[in-house]
């Protein structure tokens, strides 16, 4: 071979391997240099795994400190996965000791919620249960036996529509809190407070970083974190004025459930009421009850459909639904303090502005006759006195006037001040906005459902029912209680806050709730004063509407200040109403009451009032009460 030939092919070679290894050591320093950070967090991924371990809640207080909702330590047994596979006949035994079909606790261990390599919780075992396993322990292969932390409701039933209960995350609910690091099978707040204030209540997931090999059998503990728990929530509410609360309403209800009702022949249903306790200064709730109720412990671990459905259905009166935000009635009498505002403020009447009640008034042609409630007829009457004894026909006359005198819709526009027709804003949300009626209402009424609502237009007879709080009115609870401690605190309506502040476990405060005033309703030192004067009335005029209902309550130094209302209701028995304030001068206290179908304003709500501010000011507690001969007023 030519010697010039073999050299050009030698260093052709040579040439073609330097190059090889130039790319090879390229490629090398490469990935060990410019991309070794990218490269060894995916060799960290691939033999690592994450398991969680959920975070206690936080604890809800009262405003006192005293503890509403816990936590507690519940056993559970756990199936280990990778044991179990290799130890099949594990499941029906599980089975049969659990009371469930083989198929249902295989579907459980391949739940999709729980990683490979962290047990799967069985919640709820017996005592009984848990003994077995442990005493036949050869037969249960990767059954153990664990403790978690689970909620806790030491007072039962107190203030369950207020709480609120936590549930498993469902998949819309996953959906749209993925960025806040929330995953399947954790805990959420699913209403109330709980749901309100789950961003602090929540607390932070404990994290155990695990390294796996290539089969993912666990190799080591890289890092544990221990779970964080949540922040607690200081209610404004407080414990013994909820449970008065309570107690009122279900025993008023009871004794209204014995009593006659002359005008259906029967006695009274009486199976549903709220009642809700504000401090006027700031627009904090400190009670707030609705019945029938719930216990929230029901929800403890998850709760089945059938549970559900009853808790929600309208035939078992709703216990799911807090009648203090979502319940809808007719206020009736108690919307005089909007009408008498309005009136006042546009000029249509003045404090002394006198008026003869003759028990009616006549509208229309031919003349439809609006009377009185029970008939009664009062005479000369001014404003205070036309609110001291609920003269129906003194307000329709303003209702009447306000339309006929140029199609005001003051009356409608006092009530939005109010903060009627729509939410109040309260943190613990549900609510409903209620209805103030005008024609642009009642014309979407008619759209909706032409056969219950065959009108479109609104007419002076439809003002003079408003002026009463009668028609197509309805409000909230919540939204008559607010309404009333604005007009209680000299005008400022406050949105309603359920919350003192968020602190940490240690007691520090982490962030106080402020009060959170809305709005200001203008009305005039004299007129206001007029209107108090007709409110206090109500309560210690011989001839007011409460005045029975307050007997023997040291109203001198104790001065009430309230307003009865009967709200009549289609198909229905009326809708018992009270609302009041104390000390009348100086309110640190208002109550609203309401009683579906149980009568006369001042024949079970007022009552029930009184049991409550006679438990806030010390006082010893009237028997449960309903009085048959308390005087009528719509």
């Amino acid at each position: 071979m030519n010697p010039d030939g073999l050299r050009f092919r030698m260093t052709a070679l040579g040439v073609v391997v330097m190059c090889l290894f130039g790319a090879l050591f390229a490629r090398l320093w490469y990935l060990q240099v410019l991309d070794s950070g990218q490269f060894q967090v995916a060799a960290q991924k691939n033999g690592v795994r994450l398991v969680y371990e959920p975070a206690p809640r936080g604890r809800i207080l009262d405003r006192k400190g005293r503890v509403i909702v816990d936590n507690q330590v519940a056993n559970a047994l756990t199936a280990d996965r990778a044991v179990i596979k290799r130890n099949p006949d594990v499941v029906p035994r599980l089975a049969a000791l659990l009371g469930q079909p083989a198929e249902a606790i295989r579907l459980a261990i391949g739940d999709p919620r729980y990683t490979d390599l962290a047990p799967v919780p069985f919640t709820q075992p017996t005592a009984d249960q848990i003994t077995y396993v442990k005493e036949h322990a050869e037969d249960f292969p990767g059954v153990d036996v664990a403790q978690l932390a689970v909620r806790s409701y030491p007072h039962g039933q107190l203030a369950a529509h207020l709480l609120g209960y936590v549930g498993e995350i469902n998949d819309s609910e996953l959906s749209g809190r993925k960025s806040e690091g929330y995953r399947l099978g954790d805990e959420l707040g699913k209403a109330g407070v709980e749901l309100a204030y789950e961003s602090a209540l929540r607390g932070k997931a404990g994290v155990t970083k695990l390294e796996v090999d290539s089969h993912g059998r666990v190799i080591g503990v890289v890092d544990k974190q221990p779970p964080v728990q949540g922040h607690d929530l200081r209610l404004s509410i407080d414990m013994d004025v909820q449970s008065l609360a309570e107690d009122s309403l279900a025993n008023g209800l009871k004794v209204a459930q014995g009593q006659y009702d002359k005008q259906s022949g029967r006695v009274f249903a009486a199976p549903a009421g709220a009642v809700v306790v504000l401090d006027p200064r700031n627009g904090q709730v400190l009670a707030m009850a609705s019945y029938p109720t719930y216990d929230p412990t029901t929800f403890v671990n998850g709760v089945s459909k059938s549970t559900f459905s009853q808790l929600s259905d309208p035939a078992n009166h709703a216990p799911l639904t807090n009648r203090v935000t979502s319940g809808l009635y007719a206020p009736g009498s108690t919307f005089k303090l909007v009408t008498a505002t309005a009136a006042l403020n546009h000029g249509l009447v003045t404090p002394g502005t006198p008026f003869y009640d003759k028990g009616y008034i006549e509208v229309g042609k031919p003349p439809q006759r609006f009377r009185n409630a029970g008939g009664n007829s009062y005479g000369t009457v001014s404003l205070t006195r036309a609110v001291t004894v609920s003269s129906d026909a003194y307000f329709y006359t303003l209702g009447q006037r306000f339309w006929e005198g140029g199609r005001s819709l003051a009356i409608q526009d006092t009530a939005r001040l109010y903060g009627f027709g729509s939410p109040s804003g309260i943190p613990i949300g549900g609510e409903q906005a209620g209805r103030v009626p005008d024609a642009a209402s009642r014309k979407k009424l008619h759209e909706s459902n032409p056969k219950a609502f065959p009108t479109t237009g609104w007419y002076t007879g439809d003002n003079v029912n408003l002026a009463i709080g009668q028609g197509e009115l309805v409000v909230t609870p919540l939204q008559l209680a607010d309404a009333y401690a604005a007009f209680a605190n000299g005008g400022t309506l406050y949105q309603p806050q359920v919350a003192v502040d968020i602190e940490g476990q240690d007691g520090t405060v982490i962030s106080a709730v402020a009060a959170h005033p809305e709005q200001e309703i203008p009305l005039a030192p004299a007129d206001r004063a007029a209107m108090l004067d007709g409110f206090k009335g109500v309560v210690a005029n011989g001839g007011g509407t409460a005045h029975q209902a307050f007997a023997g309550f040291p109203n001198d130094t104790f001065p009430v200040a309230g307003k009865t209302g009967t709200a009549q209701v289609n198909s229905k028995q009326d809708t018992s109403v009270f609302t009041c304030f104390a000390p009348a001068d100086s309110p640190r206290y208002e109550v609203t009451v309401f009683e579906e179908e149980a009568g006369f304003g001042a024949s079970g709500a007022a009552p029930v009032a009184r049991r409550i501010l006679e438990g806030v000011n010390g006082l010893a507690l009237s028997a449960p009460t309903y009085l048959p001969s308390a005087s009528a007023d719509r």
